[in-house]
């Protein structure tokens, strides 16, 4: 997996595929660029995939000091710089969609269209700190233990597809996955429980939008979409049945199919 030196910090990226539109993909928190798996392999018969980790995440180089979603955003503006070298799709989830906001409202010459994938324009809401803040402090004392595990699961994945036997594989491989978190992650779940609200920012946006949004999401709910897609002029939204905060995983037919029409309309 190649790497790149983005203001003084080693990212870890894929880049894939071939065409003139240039698709970038922002993971969500706790995870890495291997939750676009599917939408990756996907879309790079006809258009150029990155895909890469966050600082602090993934494969991508841990931070000694505290950052915030500012650092992020100027991460992957220099990302898009090097790697794509002109405007891209940016598809954000969760904390990618956070990132992917303050990008196209401040540096609007550099996306080309904006796809949010379950996040919110808002503060985290203050009824979830208190458990966040808990489960944090377990983590940065004893790692991702399964009891931490089993409730983050809840909170990433709908309850329905949790319960679908036929998902027992896929939910062994995620859990691991999420397992696999370093204490150092710790500084990533802060700077997103902690972050800033961008309410007013967004109303700037000018870019073509979609967002879209699982009906049994319980981390970013269908309502923070919904304020998103009020909020941006233009934008559509979308909402898919039985997926919770994680649809690129829980329904990747479902997302590759609304990204490959979204996609069409610029080539």
């Amino acid at each position: 997996m190649p790497s790149i030196i983005i203001n003084n910090i080693e990212l870890h990226y894929i880049k894939e595929g071939s065409g003139s539109e240039v698709i970038v993909f922002s993971h969500g928190l706790l995870w890495s660029h291997k939750m676009f798996a599917d939408q990756v392999n996907f879309l790079k018969k006809s258009f150029i995939v990155i895909a890469y980790d966050h600082r602090g995440q993934g494969s991508s180089e841990k931070n000694s000091v505290p950052f915030d979603l500012d650092t992020l955003t100027l991460d992957a503006l220099q990302l898009i710089d090097n790697l794509a070298g002109k405007p891209v799709h940016f598809v954000g989830l969760s904390m990618g969609g956070f990132i992917g906001m303050r990008l196209a409202a401040r540096y609007p010459e550099k996306i080309k269209s904006l796809i949010l994938l379950e996040t919110s324009a808002n503060t985290e809401p203050v009824e979830n700190l208190p458990k966040y803040k808990m489960l944090n402090g377990i983590v940065g004392l004893f790692g991702v233990v399964p009891p931490v595990a089993n409730s983050v699961m809840k909170i990433m994945f709908a309850q329905s597809w949790l319960e679908n036997k036929e998902n027992d594989g896929l939910i062994k491989k995620w859990r691991k996955e999420l397992r696999s978190n370093k204490r150092s992650i710790t500084k990533s779940v802060e700077a997103v429980i902690y972050r800033k609200g961008v309410e007013e920012e967004i109303r700037a946006i000018n870019c073509p939008t979609m967002i879209v949004v699982g009906d049994e999401d319980v981390a970013t709910k269908p309502e923070k979409a919904k304020f998103i897609q009020m909020s941006i002029p233009n934008a559509s939204l979308h909402i898919v049945q039985g997926a919770g905060h994680s649809s690129s995983i829980e329904k990747p037919e479902q997302i590759n199919k609304l990204l490959l029409e979204w996609l069409s309309q610029f080539k």
